[in-house]
This record gives structure tokens, sequence and C-alpha cells, in this order.
């Protein structure tokens, strides 16, 4: 048989069918890290859409500030005892009883919660918020980069990006990897490759290698960085993969994602950043108040046992490496929901909102954060919860704390932003991280 010939055509398909490959699922996006196997790696959850975020931590105290949500919530509130109740943080918050899984890590002292925080900016726009928190610059939408971008040009000089310092999935890159030059896209392991027939395809690569090897324009060096990613990943044995620990992610997108990122953490790839979109939040018509069955609910379950899994997949359970101590989850959302139900059961945009920051390098088993209050006159205008942590804070506190950002570099990835004073929330690389698993198993998921 005669050896296949291979042409700048045939280059091109093989990039396309490989550039497809990596595009073909919308896993969320991911970025990998420069320098050493095992950086700290930085986890961001983006829930699109703007959640309830006086749903997912309301005010349970007897106080004031109860009555007025009750009163602004008469079908939509969440009970503070009895049936549906919600799950007691301190003595003045509770966390809606769907984060149960949620509520065992902060028992553990895992997770940490930020209250009435956000995007200090004033607009109601999901297109807008998005991209002034993904880019990181509240009212500009024209920069040229995003955060995470920015971030990341901090820990490698121009032109020594690998192949794998920014893998991108989804239908496109998000705005906070904007203008990462070395952004790859993939949507499965099994799937990162080229098209064609695989009884040439180890030619064909070695074929490409040998002909590009030298090629200086954008697209031919978008090829070699293609082929090195491929190289990269075909050397590594990722599959089947089984979580670690009896965890159970929930059979969704949302789920396969977070199991794909536990996979390349484990794999010590370099994996520095990632972040996964789960949307469905903007619930302006029969939310639902604590029934699984209806759309907030549902969707804080799958949030739920999504991150409790990933977080027990990374524990180091019975002896195995603790992954753990070197990961750190931030949930964040592009603003919170009016404090008054609307007519048609449901909520509409609001402004302030709450993030989660979850790991054992967060001081965990604390609402943080100062609490304006719910009275009119404490309203966003008169509407909304006002914001008092500008969410950029707690971004740069974990780039502070657990990457070792300087003042200066923060200001490179969050230009224009006058630091407010850390919360305290994160622990110190020297820190002790705490007890392992046993202390936060939640036993109706591993029984599931």
């Amino acid at each position: 048989m005669m050896a296949r010939r291979f042409t700048r055509r045939a280059f091109l398909q093989g990039c396309s069918a490989a550039i497809a490959a990596m595009a073909g699922s919308r896993l969320g996006q991911l970025a990998f890290a420069i320098g050493h196997q095992n950086p700290e790696v930085l986890v961001v959850i983006f829930l699109r859409g703007g959640w309830d975020a006086l749903n997912v931590v309301p005010p349970i105290a007897v106080s004031a500030d109860r009555g007025f949500y009750e009163q602004a919530r008469p079908t939509l509130r969440i009970p503070s005892s009895g049936v549906g109740a919600a799950l007691p943080l301190d003595s003045f918050f509770g966390l809606h009883p769907a984060l149960a899984p949620l509520h065992a890590l902060y028992q553990a002292q895992r997770l940490a919660i930020v209250h009435a925080c956000g995007l200090t900016h004033d607009t109601r726009s999901h297109f807008d918020a998005m991209a002034y928190m993904e880019l990181g610059t509240p009212g500009a939408k024209s920069t040229p980069t995003g955060w995470l971008t920015r971030y990341l040009q901090t820990l490698v000089a121009p032109g020594q990006e690998t192949p794998f310092t920014a893998l991108a999935t989804g239908a496109s890159r998000p705005q906070s990897l904007l203008s990462f030059p070395n952004a790859l896209v993939t949507g499965s392991l099994s799937s990162f490759g080229i098209g064609g027939n695989s009884r040439y395809r180890g030619q064909q690569l070695n074929a490409l290698r040998a002909m590009y090897d030298d090629a200086n324009d954008w697209l031919e060096a978008a090829g070699r960085e293609a082929i090195r990613a491929i190289d990269t990943i075909q050397q590594q044995s990722f599959s089947p993969y089984v979580p670690a620990n009896g965890a159970v992610y929930p059979n969704t997108s949302f789920g396969n994602h977070l199991r794909l990122i536990a996979q390349l953490i484990k794999a010590q790839v370099g994996l520095c950043a990632a972040t996964v979109d789960l949307g469905g939040w903007d619930t302006h018509r029969s939310q639902g108040a604590t029934a699984l069955n209806s759309p907030m609910p549902a969707l804080l379950a799958q949030l739920a046992q999504g991150l409790y899994a990933f977080h027990l997949d990374l524990e180091g359970c019975a002896g195995s490496t603790d992954h753990n101590s070197r990961v750190t989850t931030v949930v964040m959302s592009e603003f919170g929901r009016r404090l008054r139900e609307n007519e048609s059961g449901g909520t509409d945009h609001g402004h302030g909102s709450v993030m989660f920051v979850l790991g054992k390098t967060v001081r965990g088993g604390q609402v943080y954060g100062q609490w304006p209050g719910l009275s009119n006159g404490a309203l966003y205008q008169g509407a909304d919860l006002s914001i008092t942590t500008d969410y950029r804070c707690v971004l740069s506190e974990i780039l502070t704390v657990r990457m070792g950002r300087t003042p200066t570099q923060l200001g490179v990835v969050f230009p224009a932003y006058a630091q407010q004073p850390y919360l305290g929330l994160m622990r110190q690389p020297e820190e002790p991280v705490g007890a392992r698993c046993p202390n936060f198993l939640y036993l109706p998921t591993v029984r599931r």
C-alpha cells in the first residue's frame, strides 16, 4: 500500500478536526498553569442568569429583616423552622435546604460564604453584568483582555506559554480568558485529537510535526500548539476514570465538567485555573421555594451535589494524595434578585448577591461581609439587596493569599480597582488545613 501523502490542505483539515473536537462540548472553561505540576488551582463556577441570593442564604433570626423578607415573599420565602426549613449557618443566616451537602462542608469549615457582595456597577443587564465581571473592569466592555487572562499573564512571560496554559471548552472562549493567546478547546479527553482514518493518525501527526516545526504565522503556530496538546493528553492515562472516596457526581453536564477538572488535577498536568458555567438562574416565573421539582431548588441541588462530589473526589482519604489542600473553588453570579417576589411567582433582576468559597484553603464555617439590612432605606434603589463587598475583593484575596500575587500584579488583573480590606477568609499556605474527609462526609450522598 502506498504511504499517504500529506499536504497543506491535509494539515488544515487535521487542525480543523482537532479544533472541532476540542470545541465539541459545552463543558465550561479551563486554564492550565505554568511552571510546575502541582500549582495552586482556582476553580471559578459562574452561575449564569443571576441567582436569588436571598433564598440561597436567607435571614432566619427573629428580626426586622426576617419580617421584611417574609412580607416581600409570601410564597417564595424559605421557612425558618419546620418542614423545608433553612439549614442554620449562624444565629442570623440559614442555607437553602437543597444545599444540604454544602451545609456539611460549611460545618466542617470547608465552605465560606460572602453575603451582600457582587458587581457594584449599576446594571440589570445579564450581558453587561457578565461582561463587566469577566473582564474585571466594571463599566468598561471594550477591555481587550479578561481578568483570568491578565492573571495568567502574571505567571508566564509572553511566548513561554505551554499547550495547556489555557484550555477553554464550550461554544466559545469565555470573556474571562479573552485574548489569551494559547487557549485550546476540548469537549472531552477521549475526543481530544485529530480526525481522519485512525490507521494513519500517528503518521499524520509525525508529518505535521515535521512540516510545521518552524512555522511562524498564527494559523500554523496554532496548529503546532494543538499537536503539542494532543501529545500531552495522549501521554496520560485518563480513562476509565473512577472518582475517589465514593464520590457521586450528578449525571449532568455540570457534574461531568467537574469530574473532568478533578481528573486533570489528579493527573498533575499543571492545571492552574478552571471555570465552569451552570445556567438557568433567570427565575422570573415559577421559581419555587423548596420543592425539588421546581426550577431553583433543582438547580441548587445539582450545584450542591456537584461541588460536594468534586470536593470529596479530591480529598486525601485513606492515605491518598490530598489535592484539596491546593484547590480553591469560588461560586459567583452576575447579580442577585429583587427582594420582592413578582406576580408570576418569580423574582426579577436585582443587585446584591452571595459568593461561595470552597476548599481546605478557606477559613470556612462563617458568613463574611457587612450585612446592609432589608429595610426600605437600606435597599439599593429601594428594591434590591445592597452591595457592601466588591466581588473583586474576594478574588483578589484568593490571588494574593493562595497564588502569591503582589499588589502590583493585582493592579494589572483588576485595573482601576481601589482595593477593599480583605475579609480574612483565606488560609495562608503554611497554615494547617485541618482534618481529612471523615469530618465532612454527607452520608445521604455517599450512600446514594
